[in-house]
């Protein structure tokens, strides 16, 4: 099991160009981290191909594994024409990655931001041919490279443990799997210990993340919360300081027998070098102390 850090957790420092992405990398090694997902919100890479080799670079002169590259993407388009247009977009992503020296990507398969009749599972069911169709495309495409590509329990609409392996099976290819958050399953109210136990044998990746959690009639007032599929509360935390079991969720992750990466991933309120290296450190702490 190895322990790293998503770009995204450092993503205020990289905002406020307290950081470049070669900086976030640096600092990863310097604390720790052997590995970091590259998730292009305050960097982009796919339109720089120099930056892209220097991040390759850096890497490896810093000693970290470069393991996953997570992007936004949407496969229900309204035309032939959208839908053809993404799929080429996405595959210039499929090869920014082999040129990256990467093997492993997570790649949306709806839009993040939709409406509650998007999280139905009707309109699921009936946007399911274009999300099979699309993955099916860029999975065999990266296949070439030797790329596993993925969907993680992400975005409203396939993040619920149940309509991952819906996409999963009917897709059906060898190359693409799930990368599975560990905290994502509460933003559609699945308890996640459920979830992270119904699709760890799908998983080539996980995420570890945590939540403040309220429930809909307990309003917390100010702060960065936002809503799940139905109404309760969320608020980003440090890994190990929020309401996620987390303990009982690392055991069952030790005793499945899994000993790829982890990737924390903090998208809370407080500093986020400290909280990012807290919940390094909590996760490894948590790993060791379950045995």
């Amino acid at each position: 099991m190895k322990v790293g850090l998503s770009s995204y957790s450092l993503l205020k420092a990289l905002n406020a160009k307290e950081m470049t992405i070669l900086d976030v990398i640096q600092w990863i090694a310097e604390h720790g981290g052997e590995h970091m997902e590259m998730v292009p919100y305050g960097y982009t890479l796919v339109d720089n191909p120099q930056l892209a080799d220097e991040v390759r670079e850096k890497a490896r002169e810093a000693g970290i594994t470069l393991s996953n590259y997570s992007m936004p993407a949407n496969f229900v388009q309204h035309t032939e024409q959208d839908f053809e247009a993404e799929m080429s977009r996405v595959k210039q992503h499929v090869d920014l990655v082999n040129r990256l020296g990467v093997k492993h990507m997570r790649h949306d398969v709806t839009a993040f931001t939709i409406q509650p009749e998007q999280m139905t599972i009707k309109w699921f069911e009936d946007s399911l041919p274009l999300i099979v169709q699309g993955s099916r495309i860029i999975a065999d495409y990266a296949a070439q490279y030797g790329i596993t590509t993925t969907i993680e329990n992400h975005g409203f609409s396939v993040q619920a443990s149940d309509r991952v392996q819906r996409v999963l099976h009917a897709v059906d290819r060898p190359n693409f799997k799930t990368t599975l958050d560990i905290g994502n399953f509460l933003c559609v109210d699945e308890d996640p210990v459920i979830g992270v136990m119904k699709n760890l044998p799908y998983a080539s990746l996980i995420h570890f993340k945590d939540f403040y959690f309220r429930p809909y009639d307990e309003h917390p007032g100010g702060g960065e919360w936002f809503t799940t599929a139905n109404g309760n509360y969320l608020r980003g935390a440090i890994v190990g300081h929020g309401d996620l079991p987390i303990r009982k969720i690392i055991k069952l992750i030790k005793q499945s027998g899994y000993d790829g990466n982890i990737t924390v991933e903090f998208e809370g309120m407080e500093e986020c070098k400290s909280a990012s290296l807290i919940g390094m450190e909590n996760v490894r702490r948590l790993w060791d102390e379950a045995g």
